[in-house]
């Protein structure tokens, strides 16, 4: 296995979610309950690393030592018994879907609601709503800025119909690729007319001198599919550098799938419905 996993952010995060892939392939009945969860805790401490790596300060809260002891349990994850040697809880895992997969999936399932088909159909409990992986604000440095983003609220048609909604939170460059690790919010549960509440901050894990050129931060709305048992994008929004400023900020919605690149962007519908934000600066002076 090739060490730059170890050292470099992104790449921490690719294998975190490399991980959650394959407990959820279609041969996923491979892995028992509990090696499932083993590769979920790991997964958590791969983006605990990351997170680690964005720190500018000496010290790491999880540190390169603690990161090769995992090798040695994903090389005999079909063997490995012992108690797993760090107290974290798995990342939640979801249904991962190919692109266009998902489209395909919701327009089986309109099908269907036309027809009539399936509309007392009794589904097996899926796992808990997650709680979110929301990730600490760094530490502070001279000179340089740190980014708080309040996520205040939502506004849908459908609003009230969204089952377990949240945000996932991205940063990246022209190219699509990401920037910091990826955070989600905990499930919403306030609803209100038109809109939904989150009222939850979202800490920007890079300075914003940090930020190349041409980045943008993501913020994709998910919701729950019980006809399908996958957790879909409904639409997203993005914020561009030059929008970086204290104060309320309200950004449009865009139809899935979710463009990164920023290329062909629709927007998801003519009423005025937004994202809605408020953004706070913190500079170390």
């Amino acid at each position: 296995m090739s060490l730059s996993w170890k050292t470099i952010p992104g790449c921490c995060v690719h294998l975190a979610r490399q991980l959650q892939k394959e407990v959820q392939s279609t041969n996923s009945s491979d892995f028992t309950e509990e090696q499932k969860k083993t590769l979920g805790r790991i997964a958590t401490c791969l983006e605990m690393r990351s997170a680690s790596l964005q720190c500018t300060q000496s010290k790491e809260e999880f540190k390169l030592e603690d990161l090769k002891k995992l090798e040695t349990i994903i090389k005999n994850i079909l063997t490995y018994n012992k108690e797993f040697p760090f107290d974290v809880q798995p990342v939640p895992l979801r249904k991962i879907l190919a692109p266009g997969e998902e489209e395909n999936l919701e327009l089986e399932e309109e099908e269907d609601a036309a027809a009539g088909a399936g509309s007392t159909e009794a589904f097996p409990p899926r796992a808990p709503a997650s709680q979110g992986t929301l990730l600490p604000r760094l530490p502070s440095e001279p000179g340089m800025t740190l980014l708080t983003i309040k996520i205040e609220k939502i506004g849908l048609k459908d609003a009230g119909q969204c089952i377990d909604p949240y945000m996932t939170i991205s940063v990246k460059d022209l190219n699509g690729v990401d920037l910091n690790p990826v955070q989600d919010t905990p499930v919403a549960t306030r609803k209100e007319d038109t809109y939904i509440h989150f009222s939850v901050d979202v800490e920007i894990q890079r300075h914003v001198e940090k930020l190349p050129k041409g980045a943008a931060i993501f913020f994709e709305f998910k919701h729950y599919k019980p006809k399908k048992r996958f957790t879909s994008t409904k639409c997203f929004a993005f914020m561009e550098m030059d929008e970086i400023k204290p104060g309320p900020i309200v950004i449009e919605l865009y139809k899935k799938p979710t463009d990164f690149k920023r290329k062909k962007l629709q927007l998801l519908t003519k009423k005025p419905l937004y994202l809605h934000l408020h953004q706070t600066l913190h500079k170390d002076s």
